[in-house]
């Protein structure tokens, strides 16, 4: 099998591929160009490429987004819409990065930036792979957490409906709500609302 026959079928698995990726295996990323121009790749976006017939997912946005911001983390609105917590329909992707990461210029999908650090950027974070490509999404309780930290950006309505939905739901425990938001610093604020919950 050539380079090519190799990376066509890393591309069935992976579904998505960047030149890092093709790199790992000690093949050329001009490499990707080549199959885009004859037809045997598409370009799912700068830098992205995939089967031309490949599946589109439920999640395609965020796929292509944690493909091309290697250190993005869906969060907030567009994670609790993967949770199916609440019922928010974000307009833009969300997604957390670490302080003082330089902002990813992308034309689409469009981006909202929060910015953490420490293990409020670093814990929580579930990697899902669907049909070979990897999603990084904060589990449920760090999401819920992460909404009241934000109220002020996202609207603390959106944070009670979220915490009511998830409880209701059982996507989430006291305990695990109880450790990220002492991470997150908002213990104090989300009490009485806790307490209403458990009522």
């Amino acid at each position: 099998m050539t380079d090519s026959d190799l990376i066509l079928e890393l591309a069935q698995h992976r579904r998505l591929l960047r030149a890092a990726d093709v790199r790992e295996y000690g093949w050329s990323p001009q490499l990707l160009l080549t199959l885009h121009r004859a037809g045997k790749l598409q370009r799912v976006a700068r830098g992205v490429y995939g089967l031309p017939d490949a599946e589109i997912t439920e999640h395609q946005t965020l796929v292509e987004v944690c493909a091309r911001v290697p250190k993005a983390v869906v969060c907030l609105m567009s994670a609790l819409q993967f949770h199916e917590i609440g019922t928010q329909a974000p307009h833009q992707v969300w997604v957390a990065l670490p302080e003082g990461t330089q902002a990813p210029a992308l034309g689409y999908p469009a981006l909202r930036i929060a910015r953490l650090r420490g293990p409020a950027y670093t814990e929580g974070v579930l990697t899902t792979v669907e049909r070979g490509a990897t999603i990084r999404v904060y589990n449920a309780a760090k999401t819920v957490t992460d909404c009241f930290k934000f109220r002020n950006k996202i609207g603390l309505d959106v944070a009670m409906e979220a915490l009511k939905d998830a409880w209701r739901l059982r996507k989430l425990t006291m305990s695990e709500i109880a450790h990220f938001a002492r991470i997150n610093r908002v213990e104090k604020v989300m009490q009485p609302y806790l307490e209403a919950v458990v009522a």
